[in-house]
């Protein structure tokens, strides 16, 4: 029996989940705190912790953070209201499996969950044959699509002339890319195309490996190399022999562990933790990061000549509000591919979903774009998913862009077939996060840039519209 642990502040959402879960056959504790929590696993071992993101005395990273120190093979879902996606893909990042948005739903949490054990399960599987394996983290296994889907924007055009380009070399590749927006579905792709097709891809997100961990899991470990270390291990690099390693936010790496990743490149030498031997390996390795490695370099935040060894070909990936294109293509994907995992029979979107999906601004990108797909196909009843059925970010999005509105944030300028946001005399107060930037991009525009202006069409003062930018990185203040 799976053992899990629920971590909420809210008494009632805890009781409601714990009778939920042991009556669909789980052995169930729950704790009020990130502290208590804390605590309990001192003394037991949880598969799997449902978390809420906001707790009362530590957020989710932080309580995720003490998790992988205690228990690093545990599985972790982040529970979220879903103004706190963009939180809570950060938090994916760390080494979360995944999330799930409030209000809770019994068939999306049981689905989740039974993904979290099963990804947990193949992991294990996986490390102790020493076949092909994904490691996201100290425990997760990254569910990829079973096919590389081809975009239709111009951008995703260009990746793919790049792809080709690129993929039967021994290049090494920089990635770069905001979260979710298929860094690692394109280096599996690179790998797919290469010579190297056939051999294990080993993926691996830097950026929820702790300095202590770090180590251990890319260049393995002998047996007694450490407290804990009770039998030898092969590191991810060993693994990846002859195919492709894929490290996800690498600037995240200790400067120690860059040290050591340096001597792999350029001597394609390992030597495990506590070890006297060195083992030759033939590896590819592709590299991602949300940030410009070259000016990690020049903080002094990342090795200059480790990047310099990296930068023989980079590619671009622009987010998903970027190629616009690209969305209904890859909601049409995803639906195909929830259908399959619900058995359901859902054909499309209505034409309002449909317009509401191609303009809202998907901060997750395709990952945020697939679990909004999924929750909708749950919802649905029919063979249509309908608007009621989005998140309300999402459909309110829709509303305040395309009604017309007496005194609203945006309305529509019909004239000539044309559809112009158009910015009324008002406060940008009554624009959720999602419209907001699309509202305050507009004001911009329509003010030639001059902030003082945008600032007065939107009725704040100039130090508020200032603040509101930076939440926003495309701005790049």
């Amino acid at each position: 029996m799976h053992r899990l642990l629920i971590v909420d502040d809210d008494n009632d959402i805890r009781l409601l989940l714990s009778r939920f879960l042991t009556k669909n056959g789980y052995d169930v504790a729950s704790e009020g705190s990130g502290m208590s929590a804390i605590m309990w696993m001192k003394k037991n071992t949880p598969d799997l912790v449902l978390c809420d993101y906001r707790l009362d005395d530590m957020t989710g990273a932080q309580l995720l953070s003490s998790i992988k120190e205690i228990h690093p093979e545990a599985g972790v879902i982040i529970i979220t209201g879903y103004s706190d996606v963009k939180d809570a893909v950060e938090v994916m990042k760390l080494g979360a499996f995944d999330y799930i948005t409030k209000p809770l739903f019994p068939d999306e949490i049981l689905l989740t969950i039974k993904k979290a054990l099963a990804a947990g399960k193949k992991k294990y599987n996986d490390e102790t044959t020493g076949a092909e394996h994904q490691v996201k983290g100290a425990g997760k296994t990254a569910v990829a699509p079973d096919r590389f889907l081809t975009g239709n924007s111009p951008q995703f055009v260009d990746i793919m002339r790049q792809i080709d380009l690129v993929a039967p070399t021994n290049f090494s590749v920089i990635l770069y890319g905001e979260s979710g927006s298929g860094k690692e579905v394109i280096s599996r792709e690179i790998h797919q195309k290469s010579k190297r097709a056939g051999k294990p891809f080993v993926a691996i997100d830097c950026g929820a490996l702790s300095k202590e961990l770090a180590g251990s899991e890319l260049f393995g470990h002998e047996k007694g190399a450490f407290t804990g270390a009770v039998n030898q291990k092969s590191g991810s690099l060993e693994l990846a022999d002859g195919g492709t390693i894929f490290l996800d936010e690498i600037g995240n790496l200790s400067y120690d562990t860059q040290v050591s990743l340096l001597r792999v490149v350029q001597e394609r030498k390992i030597r495990r933790l506590g070890g006297t031997k060195d083992i030759d390996i033939d590896v590819r390795i592709i590299i991602a990061s949300n940030e410009k490695l070259w000016d990690l370099a020049r903080s002094g935040k990342f090795r200059e000549d480790l990047y310099h060894r990296f930068n023989e070909f980079s590619i671009e990936v622009p987010p998903l509000r970027e190629r616009r294109e690209d969305i209904l293509l890859f909601a049409h994907y995803f639906l195909q591919l929830t259908n399959d995992e619900l058995g359901k029979q859902v054909k499309g979107f209505a034409p309002d979903v449909a317009e509401a999906l191609s303009r809202y601004v998907w901060y997750g990108n395709l990952r945020e774009l697939k679990n909004v797909v999924k929750r909708a196909t749950l919802l649905t009843d029919g063979s249509t998913i309908e608007i009621k059925s989005l998140p309300f970010e999402i459909s309110n999005f829709y509303k305040l862009q395309f009604d017309v509105n007496d005194g609203g944030v945006a309305s529509v300028d019909n004239r000539n077939g044309n559809k112009k946001m158009v910015i009324n005399a008002t406060t940008l107060k009554s624009a959720n996060i999602g419209t907001e930037y699309e509202v305050i991009l507009e004001a911009l525009k329509q003010s030639d840039y001059n902030k003082s202006k945008a600032a007065k069409l939107l009725n704040v003062d100039r130090k508020t519209l200032y603040n509101k930018m930076r939440q926003f990185k495309e701005f790049n203040l």
